[in-house]
């Protein structure tokens, strides 16, 4: 069998590797049009459990992975000048860079080259390949040959986002939110590396056109952004990578697959960053797929069937709590009305996925601080 994946970011190089792992009876070509070390933005976030199925499925990689993770057992929320800390989040870091990395190296470790700074424009570039994988973004060129019939749907949010790092060290996964003359912000910041921090910058979009920042250059946003979070950064600056505005694209399919072309990762799904799964979802996409191809070698196309039918359930979970999280948000300015410990309930219980009981279990310190801000 021959396959040709298109796009070596997590998805596209797990894929390789997990193809050439399992010894099946197959060549495979990855194609990326970007250096190998090209990527915006700086580090990612995982929950603790997150990284779970790789202790099952794959505990090597897990083992490469973790050296390079940074762990807190913490989440907290800056909001009117309060800090409220929910116990028992535990959240991993890891940049985006170094991930990219460490799987090139797994794939390399299989024999897998993926061939950088080549762009592929028109799918007859791919010859005869047996399977074409789409692991090639949001923008994907293969769910693009043929978006009507994968039904795909890209709907952007209004918010705007910029993924800056900081030099300035943050003990866990943190949460600011500011009320200023120019609007409301927020910033999503933690560690991903022993001297670098992630601090993603995110507006409504009545501050952003109101502030401006729609003919602002990136520059002088980065200096505004810098200038609000001030107190927050505490005499550090913001790095910039690519770290433009942008609005979070939320990408579906009704089909994952059509013919012998296939999607994996944010081609096929998006999840809103701040639950922090994007990249577990691409990586999981990589093992079902590559376990359907396992079983149903001879048969691609039902191999294709058993991958979406496997799937799809769990992804549909998860982009439903990504969703709701979303939406929260998106009227983060409102929320913003309630105390701190409110604000902090509305937080924590926004995806639909966690309740006072299981908060109860998790977050008892937490808890007791929210119900006695109730009483008083």
């Amino acid at each position: 069998m021959r396959v040709t994946i298109v796009g070596a970011g997590p998805a596209g190089l797990y894929l390789a590797y997990l193809l050439k792992r399992n010894k099946l009876n197959v060549d495979v070509e990855v194609f990326e049009q970007n250096p190998p070390d090209a990527t915006f933005g700086f580090g990612l976030v995982f929950s603790e459990r997150a990284l779970e199925f790789l202790n099952e499925e794959d505990p090597d990689t897990l083992a490469a992975i973790r050296p390079s993770l940074e762990y807190w057992k913490d989440s907290i929320l800056v909001h009117k000048g309060r800090e409220v800390r929910i116990d028992g989040m535990g959240y991993t870091g890891i940049g985006r860079l170094r991930l990219l990395q460490i799987l090139q190296a797994r794939a390399r470790s299989v024999g897998i080259e993926p061939r950088y700074l080549h762009p592929i424009d028109d799918l007859k570039a791919c010859g005869e390949a047996d399977l074409i994988v789409g692991a090639d973004g949001v923008n994907s060129l293969v769910r693009r040959s043929d978006e009507s019939v994968f039904g795909t749907t890209v709907t952007p949010l209004t918010n705007r986002f910029a993924w800056f790092g900081t030099t300035k060290r943050f003990e866990a996964l943190t949460h600011t939110f500011i009320e200023t003359e120019l609007g409301h912000f927020n910033a999503h910041h933690h560690p991903h590396a022993p001297d670098m921090s992630t601090f993603v910058v995110e507006v409504d979009e009545a501050t952003f056109f109101g502030a401006r920042f729609d003919g602002m250059d990136p520059e002088r946003a980065q200096a505004v952004c810098a200038q609000v979070f001030a107190a927050t950064l505490d005499g550090h600056g913001l790095v910039s990578n690519k770290s433009i505005w942008r609005q979070f694209p939320n990408v579906r399919n009704e089909r994952w697959a059509t013919g012998n072309r296939v999607l994996v990762g944010d081609a096929l799904h998006t999840a809103h960053f701040s639950i922090g799964s994007g990249t577990r979802l691409a990586m999981e996409d990589a093992i079902a797929l590559a376990k359907a191809l396992e079983k149903h070698a001879a048969d691609v196309p039902a191999a294709l069937a058993a991958y979406e039918a496997v799937r799809k359930p769990i992804v549909t979970r998860l982009v439903a709590a990504a969703n709701a999280s979303a939406a929260w948000y998106e009227r983060f300015a409102e929320h913003m009305t309630l105390s701190p410990m409110d604000f902090a309930m509305s937080y924590i219980t926004r995806s639909g996925r966690v309740d006072l009981e299981r908060l109860r279990r998790s977050s008892p310190a937490f808890v007791a601080a929210y119900e006695a801000s109730r009483r008083s």
